[in-house]
């Protein structure tokens, strides 16, 4: 049996530097005076627009502390209780943010019916005024996210969180400024169910995503049947059964098979150089470079006394 794996820097090792985790701070920070901004903005004028992108915000500062937390975990180093270390925090943490925003967007929807019937008054010109407060501390965190942004699906799913709320806040701001032009009050009903809108999407694709590692399924991109027929193609190859691929993190697929090959290639010293093949079809021939390899080389009289329905699984 052998594992292959290598040791050298990646954009994943970069997005769990100390370095990453201080521009999450630096968001985390920019993100919950969002939430203080908004909140007393909420109340001076009171817009359910603005009361939902400050919970939106809370939710965003919530998911970057998780983000935060996820990092740390995950830059610590494996060890002989923990072989993979922390990696799979990002998939935790992302589907802790994707149910966060998917709860935000419920309550937008539930209170903006509410209010449909029975419109408040809204101050348009407070509403605006500290919505672009709450814009322009949003660009500055998506500034600061914004190298690490495809590092990592912990990562991808802070920047999206507070890509989602500017993109919120500016529904606010053009929802204040038709009030305010048009005297239309159903605008601040609208922005609201407009961000429940933009949020369901992405928390959808990121639970997806942080599924899909958690539940351990094939990683995308990566077809079983094709990695099977490229090892078959390798001399001496017989079969190739038990494969299993999953993804511990992103950047980080791994793969497992058993290879059954002729008996002779014991004998002649063949069974290190299919070995070598095998690995090199998996780490250079698919999209998926699959650098975790672990393959357990088989002669065909010691495979034949497995049980015939495990053999060709």
């Amino acid at each position: 049996m052998s594992h292959d794996h290598s040791h050298g820097p990646s954009v994943e090792d970069a997005a769990n530097s100390p370095a990453a985790s201080r521009r999450l701070a630096i968001a985390f920070a920019l993100v919950f005076s969002i939430v203080i901004a908004q909140g007393i903005g909420a109340w001076v004028s009171g817009s359910l627009a603005l009361v939902i992108d400050m919970v939106h915000s809370l939710v965003d500062s919530l998911g970057l502390l998780m983000a935060l937390v996820a990092a740390h975990l995950m830059s610590r180093p494996p060890s002989k209780r923990y072989t993979w270390g922390f990696r799979r925090a990002e998939s935790l943490a992302a589907l802790g943010q994707g149910a966060l925003l998917m709860g935000v967007s419920l309550y937008a929807v539930i209170d903006g019916i509410g209010r449909i019937a029975n419109p408040p008054h809204v101050d348009a010109r407070d509403m605006i005024g500290f919505a672009v407060v709450g814009l322009v501390l949003n660009l500055a965190a998506m500034l600061v996210l914004h190298a690490d942004r495809d590092a990592n699906l912990n990562m991808r799913g802070a920047f999206l969180e507070v890509a989602i709320d500017a993109m919120g806040t500016v529904a606010v701001i053009a929802s204040g400024i038709l009030m305010l032009t048009t005297g239309f009050a159903y605008a601040d009903t609208i922005a609201a169910f407009i961000i429940a809108a933009m949020i369901v999407p992405r928390a959808i694709a990121l639970l997806r995503s942080a599924i899909r590692m958690l539940m351990e399924f094939t990683p995308h991109g990566l077809d079983l049947d094709e990695v099977r027929a490229c090892l078959m193609t390798v001399d001496h190859v017989v079969d190739v059964h038990d494969m299993h691929a999953s993804q511990i993190a992103t950047g980080l697929p791994v793969l497992t098979a058993h290879v059954i090959v002729t008996d002779e290639c014991f004998e002649t010293g063949h069974a290190v150089d299919i070995l070598r093949d095998v690995r090199a079809c998996v780490l250079e021939h698919f999209d998926v470079s699959i650098k975790h390899s672990t393959f357990q080389i088989e002669p065909i009289s010691f495979a034949s006394n497995e049980p015939r329905e495990f053999l060709h699984r």
